[in-house]
């Protein structure tokens, strides 16, 4: 099995788990996250010690003991990205395996298990992302849409799109619903390995909100910004984004 094809494996199967625990009806809401979480960890940590014990490995669920930092292959996996909307059996929650190499995100996939067709995008297998409409689009957190989001957003003249996890507002610009993702509120790499992997293969801008490399497998996972747009909007958001924080103003979360 290649590197990517273990990637949309993982994560296909690992939503089908959670949607077998969240079905189950055996957990109350603020349980099910947790049950959830533990059970797609298990899972996706114990398949890649048996498929790749060769490499590094860093989850979000999982104790770091800092042995990744010796290889250069490193898996990075979040199992549930988006527990919040996975508990409330909502669409916009996701899956995340992605494997850096030499610290890019070469190798991902991140499935969407929470959509009818059960999507799982994976660095691949590219699709055509479609064309971008007259009036941009800006995908925001659901529950708190920072000031400074609404201030690019109007800046860019983009319509604000209310989402969920970063997985899946990451994919909503493949999948054509939106066209930007930007996010400067704190997040760490296991939010965004993979789907920065599949951002890029599918000819998308990954990078900081600086224009700086996204770089993983750190001592310090925290990764706190990210941009991801079609590369034709890349130059003019970047530039957006310096003109409304400043300097030294620090993005709070988006």
């Amino acid at each position: 099995m290649t590197d990517a094809d273990l990637a949309a494996h993982l994560a296909e199967t690992a939503g089908r788990l959670l949607l077998e625990v969240r079905a189950s009806g055996l957990f109350s809401a603020k349980a099910l996250g947790k049950a959830g979480d533990q059970t797609a960890n298990q899972f996706l940590v114990h398949a890649l010690r048996e498929q790749r014990a060769e490499d590094g490995l860093l989850s979000e669920e999982m104790a770091c003991d800092g042995a990744r930092l010796q290889h250069s292959r490193v898996w990075i996996v979040d199992p549930v990205d988006g527990t919040r909307e996975y508990g409330e059996a909502r669409a916009d929650w996701a899956v995340h395996v992605g494997l850096a190499i030499d610290g890019v995100p070469t190798i991902g996939a991140v499935a969407l298990p929470g959509h009818d067709d059960g999507i799982v995008l994976r660095t691949d297998q590219p699709r055509a992302i479609p064309p971008a409409p007259e009036k941009l689009r800006m995908v925001v957190s659901r529950t708190r849409p920072a000031p400074q989001a609404v201030a690019v957003a109007e800046a860019l003249g983009a319509e604000l799109v209310p989402m969920g996890s970063a997985g899946a507002k990451a994919m909503a610009v493949i999948l054509g619903q939106a066209d930007i993702y930007l996010h400067a509120g704190g997040q760490y790499e296991w939010d965004s390995c993979a789907p920065a992997a599949v951002a890029l293969a599918h000819g998308l801008h990954a990078s900081r909100i600086d224009g700086s490399p996204l770089i993983y497998n750190q001592e310090d996972t925290y990764m706190p910004d990210l941009l991801i747009c079609r590369k034709e909007q890349a130059a003019r958001a970047l530039g957006m984004i310096a003109a409304v924080s400043g300097k030294n103003q620090a993005f709070q979360e988006i």
